[in-house]
């Protein structure tokens, strides 16, 4: 096993993926955690209807203890956003802003968030180019020039796919919070890139007609992706063929342990649907880190 060849790999290091790598890593397998705990939802949450927890905890406290008890265990952690995911267990390749990694199994408990700019123009044009998912909708804006919003890996990811796709990519941010390798692909790609800029307002009738930036500065575009934040959940998920409820295509479906439709990959927590509790989201987490743990050993015993 190489230093970038893991038996479990967990994307999200909120209270599931905590709680995941835990139990994994004591079955005595090779536990990797992916992504940024400081944006997970607990953080600047204050805990107090957690059974057995007095006095109230904060959220940033107990996932501070929880990566030191996985880390107790062996668990490694990197702190970097997932841009892909491709393959099938036992030889799944995940993509981060920096490395290529191979894993025997997958537990996706990254949440749902879906941020939004919250300015005019966006609501009313969802769908008449606005978009929040650019392996969704690239398609649409061939040959058509189109913005990206956003500086963290959903969005300098998603700028440099529309590269194959529009004839003209614009990328507006405050500044890029993603890895030197990631910033520098960026700024030496053909990407307009308009730093240290937000976006007042999106402008079009029956559709996006351009944005106007902060500083009164436009641009025409056909298409606008807002991308705030990391690589999506559902995005990630429906790369690897991962069922989604038939309602709202918000969540993934997994059976009681916590398994997709997909061999060898298990979901946790929030992504899994309601209700929002941080007991919910740990209990989860056990069972699909028990369960990848039992993955990869049945793998061993049949090599």
């Amino acid at each position: 096993m190489t230093e970038t060849d893991y038996d479990v790999i967990i994307l999200g290091s909120g209270p599931a993926g905590l709680q995941a790598a835990i139990h994994a890593a004591r079955s005595k397998v090779s536990v990797l955690v992916l992504g940024r705990q400081l944006k997970s939802s607990l953080m600047r949450a204050h805990i107090e209807n957690y059974c057995c927890m007095l006095p109230t905890v904060t959220g940033e406290t107990l996932l501070s203890e929880g990566r030191q008890q996985a880390e107790k265990f062996g668990t490694r952690f990197l702190d970097e956003d997932v841009l892909n995911i491709s393959g099938q267990a036992p030889a799944i390749s995940v993509k981060t802003e920096s490395l290529d990694l191979k894993t025997k199994t997958l537990i996706l408990s990254m949440g749902i968030a879906r941020n939004k700019l919250g300015v005019p123009g966006e609501k009313e044009l969802l769908g008449k180019g606005v978009s929040y998912c650019v392996e969704c909708d690239a398609n649409f804006f061939r040959n058509e020039p189109v913005a990206v919003i956003g500086g963290e890996s959903a969005a300098t990811s998603g700028a440099l796919t529309l590269l194959f796709y529009t004839s003209e990519v614009h990328l507006v941010c405050k500044n890029l919070n993603v890895s030197e390798a990631l910033a520098r692909q960026i700024r030496e790609s053909a990407i307009q890139l308009h730093e240290d800029r937000g976006v007042r307002t999106i402008t079009g009738s029956s559709q996006v007609e351009g944005i106007e930036l902060d500083d009164g500065s436009r641009l025409k575009v056909s298409g606008i992706f807002i991308e705030l934040g990391a690589k999506g959940a559902i995005e990630l998920a429906t790369q690897l063929g991962v069922v989604l409820d038939p309602e709202s295509f918000q969540y993934i479906i997994t059976n009681k342990n916590q398994e997709t439709n997909i061999p060898g990959i298990y979901a946790a927590g929030d992504i899994c649907g309601p209700p929002w509790q941080m007991a919910k989201a740990v209990g989860e987490g056990c069972v699909a880190g028990l369960q990848a743990a039992a993955f990869v050993k049945q793998l061993r015993k049949s090599s």
